[in-house]
């Protein structure tokens, strides 16, 4: 049985804190339900810095520094979105590491190319920086969303090992 998502945030607070790190978010299809997550958890405080939660283009643009033609170029659900965004975060929160979600959380919104549940990840920390894009299929919104969330905590802990 895997860790809930309650004590995977436990978990990422032990392992930030022995490395006296902090971590922040750039959110969009989740709309802020990893900062959530995290601000359930007495004492976050100590290595969560907060989030962003980017849905609209022009905040992707405007906060966290992606460049409108990668947007158009690539699409907001994109890897080299998703890796500007985590940049951005990690920039304007201050944070060491940062970890940004973009995706197609359903019911509409999906392409062939992009399908309901596609969803990008950045990740950047000390020293790293990569992207990858996941597939919640047959997923409901609040599934692809949830699954999302979960998803970028189990990054951050495969990282921080």
């Amino acid at each position: 049985m895997s860790a809930s998502i309650e004590d995977k945030v436990e978990q990422l607070k032990q392992k930030l804190l022995s490395r006296g790190e902090r971590v922040g978010f750039a959110e969009s299809c989740t709309g802020g339900l990893l900062s959530a997550e995290c601000a359930k958890l007495s004492g976050i405080s100590s290595i969560y810095q907060g989030s962003i939660v980017s849905y609209a283009n022009a905040v992707k643009v405007g906060i966290l520094g992606v460049p409108e033609n990668a947007i158009a170029a690539y699409g907001a659900v994109s890897e080299p979105v998703a890796r500007y965004m985590a940049r951005g975060a990690k920039k304007q929160l201050k944070s060491d590491w940062s970890v940004s979600i973009t995706g197609v959380a359903g019911p509409t919104g999906g392409t062939p190319a992009k399908p309901v549940g596609t969803v990008c990840f950045g990740i950047c920390g000390p020293g790293i920086e990569y992207t990858l894009i996941k597939k919640f299929e047959g997923a409901e919104r609040q599934e692809v969303q949830k699954s999302s969330a979960n998803f970028a905590l189990d990054l951050l802990l495969t990282e921080l090992k």
